[in-house]
């Protein structure tokens, strides 16, 4: 209002240029373009090289859409520059071209996405003769029928700094297609290149077996974390060796493999003094086989073990025995039905207090019961992952639930109900114990349920008090133990 002998009303485009230039860091790029149109002090912000720091190029993941070669090129000149710091490049936009300017323009460009995997053929390199140097994290997605090997050859004397490791293989593309399995990426010569790796992760890449982890053992020696998810060639033959030569070696993720107990048992796990973090979900281990690893390593302290018929009380039993149960911090039991709720009620009553993140889901005979019985143990519980996604004939009573959450754990952080809407209850006075969740929980930062009334109503509580990101719907999110893994932000890729 403009009252008599008063200033005049201020709008938007009053305000200084950084406190745009700060409003804009909070958009998109996508959004940043459309704003650059509305005005010509709009456009200079939007221009600005300080809101280009972190640019992803590929639209289907929410990415800027850059039509041509020539469009980048004009970007990295005139935008990108020196505050390029994080990029990612579609296929079709890797050329020549403007792998050069990047190294001539950006030369504090540190992590550097290259997406083959939508791609129909490779560019022409043969006279490529410049790469940005500065890589410390290189993330390469990789194609079924694109080889990589010329390419890489030409980059193979710039990328001797990098540090971090990614190779996003093929295995959600086409998991059920069978035929020829092609090495598009020769390995062993990309880990010659790159002897300062301390972190590897091949998720999901469909040629990689037991010969190329020997492989990069034998030259990372500061090698820290090694992951290669759904990797199926994978049988634990080169895993006794990685541990000889890795004395630096603090997270072994292997889910969804095909381990055999004999490899397995065969590595030296007592010799592992810094194996902290372990993934052996869906391996097919049998019992003899994780009594054997569990009582073996010496400082265990995030173990993923779920999916496994060979998790069961007495293994529980053996480990605790042990004494390697001392140093644990997360575990996650996901889907193993042959852990009984009796055995799983006196493992949390005991080491309950040391731990940060329990996955107890995906198993339909540990309910509320559960739970509400050891809440009170759990102090120290940052994330926390209950309930079954399948059909149960027994009622979720949540209240209660919520009531010990904000009792018990106040430094949570991340929480999912998994129990469908149907197994769910709750009474009229729900509204009262998602307040206390809301103000004794203050560190929250995602609550994840299925979609329906109760959601609707946390929903409406937390948006009510101006946290609106944390309630969220398992169709689009998740939450798992991994987020307490020592490197987890370096292992983060796509």
């Amino acid at each position: 209002m403009n009252m008599a002998g008063g200033r005049p009303p201020c709008s938007i485009g009053d305000l200084p240029d950084k406190v745009l230039l700060r409003v804009f860091s909070y958009l998109s790029h996508q959004q940043m373009m459309k704003n650059s149109v509305v005005c010509k002090k709009w456009r200079m912000i939007a221009q600005d090289s300080r809101l280009w720091g972190f640019v992803s190029l590929r639209p289907e993941i929410s990415g800027l859409c850059i039509q041509n070669q020539d469009m980048l090129l004009k970007l990295i000149a005139t935008r990108f520059t020196t505050n390029l710091r994080y990029l990612e490049l579609p296929c079709d936009l890797i050329t020549r071209e403007v792998l050069q300017e990047l190294a001539s323009k950006c030369p504090n460009l540190t992590h550097l996405l290259l997406d083959f995997s939508h791609g129909a053929q490779l560019a022409d390199f043969s006279e490529l003769n410049d790469f940005p140097t500065k890589i410390k994290y290189l993330c390469l997605c990789l194609s079924e029928t694109i080889f990589l090997d010329n390419f890489m050859k030409k980059i193979y004397n710039f990328i001797n700094g990098t540090e971090m490791l990614h190779l996003y293989g093929t295995y959600e593309q086409g998991e059920e297609e069978e035929g020829e399995v092609y090495e598009v990426l020769n390995i062993r010569a990309l880990k010659q290149a790159t002897p300062n790796l301390r972190v590897i992760n091949m998720y999901g890449v469909s040629f990689v077996d037991d010969s190329h982890i020997e492989a990069f053992s034998s030259n990372c020696i500061q090698l820290s974390v090694l992951c290669v998810n759904y990797c199926s060639k994978i049988r634990g033959a080169s895993l006794k060796i990685l541990i000889q030569r890795c004395k630096f070696l603090r997270c072994l993720m292997l889910q969804q493999t095909n381990l055999t107990d004999e490899n397995v048992m065969a590595v030296e796990w007592d010799k592992a003094q810094n194996l902290r973090e372990l993934d052996i979900t869906a391996t097919d281990l049998s019992k003899d086989c994780l009594v054997d690893v569990l009582t073996r390593i010496p400082q265990l302290t995030w173990l993923s073990a779920g999916q496994l018929d060979g998790m069961c009380d007495f293994v529980l039993a053996k480990w605790i025995e042990s004494g390697k149960v001392a140093t644990l911090r997360s575990l996650d039991v996901d889907a193993s039905d042959n852990l009984t709720e009796e055995t799983l009620i006196k493992f949390v009553e005991r080491f309950g207090e040391q731990l940060e993140g329990l996955g107890c889901s995906g198993m339909a005979h540990v309910t509320d019961t559960f739970w509400n019985t050891v809440l009170n143990k759990m102090i120290n519980a940052k994330i926390l992952v209950m309930g079954t996604s399948e059909n149960i004939t027994t009622k979720i009573h949540v209240d209660h639930m919520i009531d010990g959450l904000s009792k018990y754990c106040t430094k949570l952080e991340r929480i999912e109900f998994r129990w469908d809407n149907e197994t769910l209850r709750f009474s009229d006075k729900n509204q009262k114990a998602i307040d206390l969740l809301r103000t004794k929980c203050l560190s929250l930062k995602a609550l994840v349920l299925c979609d329906g009334k109760l959601y609707e109503i946390m929903k409406g509580n937390f948006e009510r008090a101006d946290r609106r990101s944390v309630i969220r719907t398992s169709v689009n999110s998740r939450v798992t133990c991994h987020y307490l893994l020592q490197d987890f932000d370096q292992l983060l890729f796509n």
